[in-house]
C-alpha cells in the first residue's frame, strides 16, 4: 500500500492525461496559454495503463480520476478508460473536465466503464463565462452536462470557483440551478494555480463567504463529519434534502490530515500533493525497463516522504513554479 509517515494511506489516484486545455481560465493560465509539454515527454496510453495497473494491483488504489489540463483532448481517452476499468480488482473511475466535448463523448465513456464526471462551471451567465475563460463555449458546457446526466455518469458533480467582482454573487443561483437539474454542486475556494502568479489571499471568496451567501436563500444542514471520511468537500443537505451542496475549503480549512491521494502527472511524475515542490520520476523507470515490482517500490518510497500539509494555510505560502495544467486537479 501507499502509506506515509503520518499513517495516511493513498487509495485515490489522480492521473493527468495532458497539460493542454481549450479554455484559458483567468485563475489557471495566461491568455496566450503555456509552453506545452513535448509529445515524447508525455506518457503513452500504454504507459498510463501500466502505471494505473501497478497502482491498482500492487499498491491498493481503489479509485482513479482522470484529469488534465483537459482530459477530453486526449485522443486515446476512451481506450485508456476501458482498459483501466477492466482491471481486477476494478477501480472506481471518474473524470474531471471542463465539459467542452462531453456531449459527443459521454455515451462512449460510459460504455467504456467510466462511472461519473466532475464538470467545471463557474457561472450561469454567458458573458461572465467569456470573461473568466476567454472563450465563448458556455452552451457547450451546459450541453455536455446534460449529455453526462443522460448517459448515466452520475452523480454529475459541478465544480465552481467564485471570483471577486465577477461571479461572487452567483452562489444561490448556481445552487438553485444545480438542484433543478439533479447535479451536485461543489464550490472550491480559489487556489494558487495560475502560472502568472496573480492569486492573492486577501479578497478571495472563502468558504464562510460562500455559505453566508447560500443561506440567504436556502436552509443548510451540515452532514455528519464521520460521513465525510477523506472527501475534500464539507457537505450540507439543502432544505432538508435529498439535494446536497459541498464546499472545498482548501485554503481556509485544509483537509490534509485525511488526504488519501497520490498524483501522476502527464509526463510521468509522482506528486504526493498538488502543491508539492518535489516529484519522483516513474517515466524514466518505465522506459529503462523497470519491472512492475520496481516501479511499485519507487512509488512507495515517494509516498513515504509525503509532508504533513500543503502549506496553503500558511500566509507566506509561495506558489510552485511547475505549471498546474500538467499536474491535474
Amino acid at each position: 500500500m501507499l502509506i506515509d509517515t503520518y499513517g495516511r494511506v493513498a487509495t485515490d489516484l489522480r492521473v493527468s492525461l495532458t497539460d493542454r486545455c481549450n479554455l484559458r481560465c483567468t485563475y489557471c493560465m495566461p491568455e496566450e496559454g503555456l509552453r506545452w509539454l513535448a509529445k515524447p515527454d508525455l506518457l503513452s496510453d500504454e504507459e498510463i495503463v501500466r502505471l494505473v495497473r501497478v497502482a491498482v494491483t500492487r499498491l491498493g488504489v481503489t479509485e482513479v480520476r482522470f484529469t488534465g489540463g483537459e482530459p477530453l483532448l486526449r485522443p486515446g481517452l476512451v481506450s485508456v478508460v476501458e482498459r483501466c476499468a477492466a482491471l481486477e480488482p476494478r477501480p472506481r473511475t471518474s473524470l474531471t473536465t471542463n465539459g467542452i466535448g462531453l456531449k459527443r463523448t459521454a455515451a462512449a465513456l460510459k460504455a467504456a466503464g467510466l462511472d461519473r464526471v466532475n464538470v467545471s462551471l463557474d457561472t450561469l451567465r454567458p458573458d461572465v463565462f467569456r470573461t473568466l475563460t476567454r472563450r465563448d463555449r458556455h452552451q457547450d458546457v451546459l450541453d455536455g452536462l446534460a449529455a453526462a446526466h443522460e448517459a448515466g455518469l452520475t452523480p454529475v458533480k459541478v465544480n465552481s470557483v467564485l471570483m471577486p467582482g465577477l461571479n461572487d454573487d452567483e452562489a444561490p443561483d448556481l445552487l438553485a440551478w444545480a438542484v433543478a437539474h439533479g447535479y451536485e454542486l461543489r464550490f472550491i475556494e480559489q487556489m494558487p494555480l495560475d502560472a502568472q502568479h496573480g492569486w492573492k489571499r486577501d479578497g478571495m471568496i472563502t468558504a464562510v463567504d460562500i455559505l453566508a451567501s447560500l443561506r440567504t436563500r436556502f436552509t443548510l444542514t451540515a452532514e455528519d463529519e464521520d460521513a465525510r471520511g477523506s472527501a475534500p468537500a464539507e457537505r450540507w443537505s439543502v432544505d432538508g434534502g435529498p439535494h446536497r451542496v459541498g464546499v472545498i475549503a482548501s485554503v481556509t480549512r485544509p483537509f490534509c490530515r485525511a488526504c488519501d491521494r497520490t498524483r501522476l502527472t502527464a509526463d510521468g511524475q509522482v506528486r504526493t500533493c498538488l502543491f508539492a515542490r518535489e516529484e519522483t520520476d516513474l517515466r524514466g523507470a518505465l522506459r529503462s525497463g523497470a519491472s512492475d515490482e520496481e516501479i511499485a517500490g519507487i512509488w512507495k518510497t515517494a509516498m513515504w516522504g509525503k509532508k504533513a500539509g500543503s502549506g496553503l494555510d500558511d500566509p507566506a505560502f509561495l506558489q510552485p513554479d511547475r505549471p498546474m495544467s500538467a499536474i491535474g486537479g
